[in-house]
């Protein structure tokens, strides 16, 4: 653990989701070769569309609705119905082709492994102080089987802006009935994590498992308040 700001004992923790309780890696990665094989297979005619042919639709969509990044299912999901559609069939084969190819999404990104550490760690502190989610991601943590541990789960999208926007931020310290500056949020991303915390005037630890250099890293904009390589460290601050 390491200090590079004074803080105060938190009163409450914010917690980022993928990458931060559990590694999301693998999950990505088979999620969205699921999703893939689902969207080959669901007509004859997007056989041969390939990761690169979503891709390039994908930054379309954005190009043609920029607002549409703070929510990433609803950026799939729009992607997907604009494939088939191009694929020659109607707006609303488009639309049930995406509802059945989202259904294998949603299957399979929720499938993370959760360490038993995890577990262990944010039992003790939900036993200490309340937990918010803040997530970016479209992980479900009622499946993930984390949800009993925090009071409130956040999502960018439906429930604003994605960070480091403020939006969730804000929300999460109006939910607490806390002063920003008592919370802690915890967070493996040095821009939507910590700069986005320090920003809305929380407190930032970013959890570095990665021997990452907050010196030399390159997405470094703003010093966190801590450090630390495993979550366990989280429950000395009590």
């Amino acid at each position: 653990m390491r200090f590079y700001r004074p803080i105060n004992r938190p009163q409450a923790m914010t917690f980022d989701l993928d990458d931060t309780l559990y590694d999301n890696r693998q999950v990505i990665l088979t999620t969205v070769e699921k999703t893939h094989q689902a969207l080959q297979a669901w007509h004859p005619s997007l056989a041969t569309l390939t990761p690169q042919d979503y891709d390039c639709e994908r930054l379309w969509i954005e190009q043609q609705q920029p607002e549409i990044v703070h929510d990433v299912t609803a950026w799939r999901q729009a992607t997907l119905v604009s494939l088939i559609k191009k694929a020659g069939m109607s707006l609303a084969q488009a639309q049930a082709g995406a509802e059945e190819v989202m259904t294998v999404f949603h299957q399979w990104r929720s499938a993370a492994h959760i360490p038993e550490i995890t577990h262990k760690v944010l039992a003790e502190l939900a036993t200490n102080i309340p937990l918010v989610a803040i997530t970016n991601g479209n992980a479900d943590a009622e499946q993930l089987g984390i949800a009993q541990y925090f009071s409130l789960v956040l999502r960018a999208g439906p429930d604003g802006k994605a960070k480091p926007s403020g939006d969730l931020y804000q929300i999460a310290a109006q939910h607490l009935r806390l002063a920003p500056n008592t919370i802690l949020h915890v967070g493996d991303d040095l821009i939507t994590d910590v700069k986005g915390a320090v920003v809305a005037g929380f407190q930032a630890c970013w959890i570095n498992d990665r021997q990452q250099n907050l010196l030399t890293a390159s997405s470094a904009r703003v010093i966190p308040h801590l450090e630390i390589s495993r979550l366990d460290s989280l429950t000395s601050l009590l």
